[in-house]
């Protein structure tokens, strides 16, 4: 239920909402001098938050229309925000000018650092290294050089306010995961170092917690979706380098009996990005692919498939998803979404399915209003919903539009003894004809049976699919591994029954479809 309400709201419109209200609770805290009154008077935290956002969204406009892109308002706002928690408040016009000229790098990073449309780096860490860098280049001609990061979002009385943020975000995107790869290892190698200088356990256990930003790092820099690897287990192992970079100056004193600066990084926590970052650049599908379409094909009721020519090779794995970016004046779900691809790797198309009803979201209005000959751009190509090397039976279970990541698994072809469990909402089956092409063993769910159910397909009468349905229609079920795909309140009850019944599971989920 949590899932479903906040896919609600675009990735990027949630994170711009908590810290958002980070922002406020920080000025609040400032207000009642929960916050040191000599380093956070409150009308600095204002005046700089207000510096920052201007710069970024200036800069993030000009950009833009220097590269004939549509202006990304909610990513400069982000991008200010949280370059506001990465340095303390600025008390003097220097100060402000040197901020002002990080967010400026920040949103140039977006379009200088960047590799075929897509941004190679965390805009806020690199624009933080780009200010060090300039003033490494200036050296002695400036009196007054940048200030250095502090990562003052760190502290015992905004750590429950951004746990919380953190948590939903994470949830959000799926990367709860991904932040215990991080945060497991990051606390406990802080932890050991902080006891060169804190003996005492408790001692050291407080600064783990309150003096370094692991969970902020973690909810909101780590987890920036465009600059992840594409498959699980590389961005968990990513995520245990970020920690032993993110830790580094704490530990290597412990580790080398004295501490080991990286050249002019006293800090390390932007820097834990810039390596992650490069590493997931180099594992995934570099920069965007554009994509130009060929025809619409209807399916049956308000789905239909986009069928795209790539202009560039896309690699993919059968049950991978990729991003699609949409320019158009957006509604508050956005210019982006995920789908699933339906199309094998290696074939001459991209094929989308997609729902369309009757009050569709402006993004999906934008999409089944492109003409043949219109391109847009495919951002990064991720997932781990891709059927295991070996031949051991699977079970598929699909609702609705979920039957597009097993559709590019079955026309890939395989060597797995495949049943499918597919549940749809009416008469119309969508892709009919080339399951039964597909040969797979076919359980039909759904209120009422269609008038030409192929042989050798079982239906069942039912409005939902369902766990208990899926063990009455699969006596073999204990041997199988079971794949579930569809509505998240749908996946979320199936896989929660078959995991006490069959050989393992495995989920996707299709939020706002």
């Amino acid at each position: 239920m949590m899932r479903s309400l906040l896919g609600r709201v675009t990735m990027y419109r949630l994170v711009t909402i908590v810290l958002g209200l980070l922002a406020a609770v920080s000025g609040l805290l400032a207000a009642i001098d929960q916050l040191d009154p000599s380093i956070f008077p409150p009308r600095d935290m204002v005046v700089t938050l207000v510096v920052l956002i201007v710069a970024s969204v200036g800069s993030g406009y000009l950009f833009a229309l220097a590269w004939r892109r549509r202006p990304h308002l909610e990513s400069s706002v982000i991008t200010a925000l949280l370059l506001w928690f990465l340095y303390w408040p600025a008390q003097s016009m220097t100060t402000l000018l040197w901020l002002a000229l990080g967010a400026v790098l920040a949103n140039a990073s977006k379009y200088l650092l960047a590799w075929r449309g897509r941004h190679v780096f965390n805009p806020a860490a690199a624009g933080a290294v780009l200010l060090l860098l300039v003033n490494e280049v200036l050296g002695d001609s400036v009196s007054e050089g940048p200030p250095s990061t502090t990562w003052w979002v760190a502290s015992e009385s905004l750590l429950p306010f951004v746990a919380v943020g953190a948590l939903l975000v994470l949830y959000r995107t799926g990367r709860l995961s991904l932040a215990a790869a991080f945060l497991v290892p990051g606390a406990l190698l802080t932890y050991w170092g902080a006891t060169l200088f804190y003996p005492e356990t408790a001692a050291a256990l407080e600064y783990v917690a309150y003096s370094t930003p692991l969970v902020f790092f973690a909810g909101f820099m780590l987890s920036e979706p465009l600059t992840l690897p594409p498959r699980r287990a590389q961005q968990l192992a990513l995520a245990v380098v970020a920690a032993a970079v993110f830790a580094w100056p704490v530990y290597s004193q412990q580790l080398l009996d004295e501490p080991v600066v990286l050249g002019p990084f006293e800090g390390t926590y932007e820097l834990a990005l810039i390596v992650v970052n490069l590493m997931a650049f180099a594992l995934g599908q570099r920069g965007g692919v554009r994509l130009q379409l060929r025809e619409r094909r209807p399916l049956g009721g308000d789905l239909q498939e986009l069928v795209f020519e790539p202009l560039r090779p896309l690699r993919h794995r059968p049950g991978q998803y990729l991003e699609l970016h949409v320019p158009h004046r957006a509604d508050r779900r956005g210019v982006r979404r995920m789908f699933t691809v339906a199309s094998p790797p290696g074939a001459d198309s991209v094929d989308l399915a997609v729902r369309v009803p009757e009050r569709a979201s402006s993004f999906k209005q934008a999409l089944v209003d492109l003409q043949p000959g219109d391109e847009v751009t495919a951002t990064g190509v991720q997932g781990d919903f891709v059927w295991p090397r070996n031949e051991r039976p699977v079970v598929l279970v699909a609702g609705g539009i979920g039957i597009t990541p097993f559709l590019s698994q079955l026309r890939a072809g395989h060597g797995h003894d495949a049943v499918l469990v597919y549940g749809v909402p009416g008469a119309d089956v969508p892709y009919r004809d080339e399951l039964v092409t597909a040969g797979v063993a076919v359980v039909l769910v759904s209120p009422e049976r269609p008038s030409d159910l192929p042989d050798g397909w079982t239906h069942v009468v039912a409005d939902h699919v369902s766990g208990a349905l899926v063990r009455d229609a699969v006596p073999d079920l204990g041997d199988r591994r079971a794949y579930v795909s569809g509505p998240p309140l749908m996946v979320s009850a199936v896989a929660r029954d078959l995991r006490r019944h069959c050989a393992g599971v495995r989920t996707d989920h299709f939020t706002g479809y």
